[in-house]
């Protein structure tokens, strides 16, 4: 079997030797490691930055600022007793935790976070003679996989509640699978917006086509740019609801459902979904950069562009990871209607008609049409559809208002 088939990667595009299988254990390694201190950090990060907004202090009293409350809560959760449901299922309930963990750390697999992406270089890095990219993996089918991937952490939060043989947790995870799937499709046509756009399903791809020149020569080629803002705007909600962060953490509703999912959890499996959470929000952030804003690509003023790639890289990240605890901070709970309503009747729709405007457009390039006519005909039929959609809307709210009164 051809290794280029499983990966882009320039590291395995030959004959693989020792060296070369050190290297990609040492990537492993690398990845692993930066995923759990930087969620790690993420925990001090949000409950600090949070406190600020809130006028709290946050954590003050482990290490410098407060920075090893997290190592120390995870110490003292490892060695606190693991208490199990007597109505448990045994092995569901034990495997749970582990299926919201690994998602998260294979999602993170296939995203660059660094490379040389000037002078045409395309990413590519040295490490003991080999070229290689500073990502895990790089599949040809990279935006289905994390699409895939995101869908799966769903399994378990739903099977965690299940195994728990409590009604509470099951509430929770049925709210988790409902919230999921309604916001997956939007998730998913704001993704393929970027494909369209970009040509490619790789992930690396798509930052190698956003480093290069944009409009007028300096509007960046970004994503963002390219897909007219909607995409990302859609995205971001989409996946702050998958992630079940407020404004859309139903499924831990501390006043209505006890704790959620997790209530039966203890310890270091309680400890798992919690790192989990928090990974989560890294990974999701890194998706958005990737698909976006461009991903590590940037300016190098000075020194070696790979080390400038991992400093817009974080400076990205760190843009987004603040975007989430703003959230926290200022949004109230949506109401699950609400919830709902947002993904089914405004997300979706807004998310397909803008995909087929990209493709219409697309195809007037190509075909050397009028684009301005193409835009308006575009603007016509959006505005049309917006209004039987609004109207459908309206006629099933006064038909549901009207069974309400008899």
């Amino acid at each position: 079997m051809n290794p280029v088939i499983l990966t882009g990667d320039p590291l395995l595009a030959g004959n693989i030797d020792r060296t070369i299988v050190l290297i990609v254990l040492l990537k492993v390694v690398v990845v692993f490691a930066l995923l759990l201190v930087a969620t790690m950090f993420m925990v001090w990060f949000e409950r600090k930055v949070h406190g600020d907004m809130t006028n709290r202090i946050g954590p003050n009293r482990a290490g410098p600022f407060g920075i090893l409350q997290t190592l120390a809560d995870g110490i003292k959760l490892f060695f606190k007793e693991d208490v199990r449901p007597e109505r448990a299922e045994r092995t569901v309930y034990v495997l749970a935790p582990f299926l919201s963990f690994v998602p998260a750390f294979l999602l993170f697999a296939i995203v660059p976070i660094g490379g040389n992406w000037a002078n045409g270089e395309g990413g590519k890095v040295t490490i003991f003679g080999h070229d290689t990219y500073l990502q895990l993996a790089d599949p040809p089918i990279g935006v289905l996989f994390a699409l895939a991937i995101s869908s799966i952490a769903v399994y378990g939060i739903m099977l965690a509640g299940w195994s728990s043989g409590s009604k509470y947790p099951l509430l929770g995870s049925v709210r988790a699978s409902a919230q999921m799937v309604s916001y997956e499709a939007a998730m998913g046509l704001s993704a393929m917006a970027v494909v369209l756009v970009t040509g490619t399903l790789s992930t690396h791809d798509i930052v190698a086509y956003q480093a290069g020149d944009g409009p007028w020569g300096w509007v960046p080629n970004w994503g963002i740019v390219l897909t007219g803002l909607v995409p990302f705007i859609i995205f971001v909600i989409a996946g702050t609801a998958e992630l079940n962060r407020p404004p859309f953490d139903l499924v831990e509703a501390e006043q209505e459902l006890v704790a959620g999912f997790n209530t039966e959890y203890s310890s270091i499996r309680f400890a798992l979904f919690f790192l989990a959470e928090f990974m989560n929000v890294i990974t999701m952030s890194a998706i958005f950069v990737t698909l976006f804003l461009g991903g590590p690509s940037g300016p190098a003023p000075i020194g070696p562009a790979w080390v400038w790639s991992l400093v817009w890289f974080f400076l990205k990240v760190l843009l987004f990871l603040f975007m989430f605890v703003w959230f926290r901070a200022t949004l109230p709970r949506f109401r699950y209607d609400q919830l709902m309503n947002l993904g089914w009747k405004l997300l979706i729709p807004v998310a397909l008609g803008w995909l087929l405007v990209l493709g219409t457009i697309r195809l007037a390039l190509d075909q050397d049409w009028n684009p301005a006519l193409v835009g308006a005909i575009d603007l016509v039929v959006l505005l049309v559809a917006a209004g039987l959609l609004r109207a459908a809307n309206r006629t099933a709210r006064e038909r549901r208002e009207l069974e309400e009164v008899f």
